[in-house]
């Protein structure tokens, strides 16, 4: 998969929502390795960075080793659903497949990328649960008409809607994509 200006987008604005406290960072569908490279650059947390095809791990792994920052991004080939993770995350970034059944590409890849067959915004929401800390964050992009089902979602699970931001090509339009930021729902021991 091509960089797009949406993962861009994505991570330049997640870049400045971290914190100085944020010292273990996952990516979930890391593609390329941009979105981890992105929050590399702009902190010193050690990434995880996960991608379930072959081909993408492997171009994030290269990407990732000629970049300034080898030592604090692993790379992993995996399920994220099913990967063992030693510990839980400060942050997670994701940027997951989003469409349901939307158009679908003759590339099997771009399916896989794109659609929600590899990996469902409720099986996401589980995984975010598991693998954050207990006063974790995170960020993720969706397109406009997938975002009120996962706010919903997201608020079932005990998240917090922390900052929405829409982009619109003109004032007419809608918006697509929405990048949303959550926590784990506030209480005294967890409040950002």
């Amino acid at each position: 998969m091509k960089v797009c200006t949406d993962s861009c987008m994505l991570g330049a604005w997640t870049a400045l929502r971290l914190l100085n406290r944020d010292k273990n960072i996952l990516d979930i569908g890391t593609g390329t390795g941009l979105l981890a490279l992105m929050l590399a650059q702009k902190s010193e947390a050690t990434l995880d960075a996960i991608e379930s095809d072959p081909d993408a791990c492997a171009q994030a792994a290269e990407n990732i080793m000629s970049s300034p920052w080898p030592r604090r991004i692993r790379v992993y080939s995996g399920d994220v659903r099913h990967y063992p993770f030693q510990s839980g995350y400060d942050f997670i970034i994701t940027n997951p497949p989003f469409y349901e059944s939307d158009l679908r590409s003759p590339e099997p890849k771009k399916n896989k990328a794109r659609h929600d067959f590899s990996l469902t915004l409720e099986e996401l929401i589980k995984v975010l649960r598991f693998k954050l800390r207990t006063d974790g964050r995170f960020s993720i992009l969706l397109p406009y008409h997938r975002v009120d089902y996962f706010e919903r979602l997201a608020g079932e699970n005990d998240f917090f809607l922390l900052e929405k931001l829409t982009i619109k090509q003109t004032p007419q339009t809608r918006s697509f994509p929405e990048y949303l930021s959550f926590r784990i729902s506030k209480t005294e021991k967890n409040s950002v």
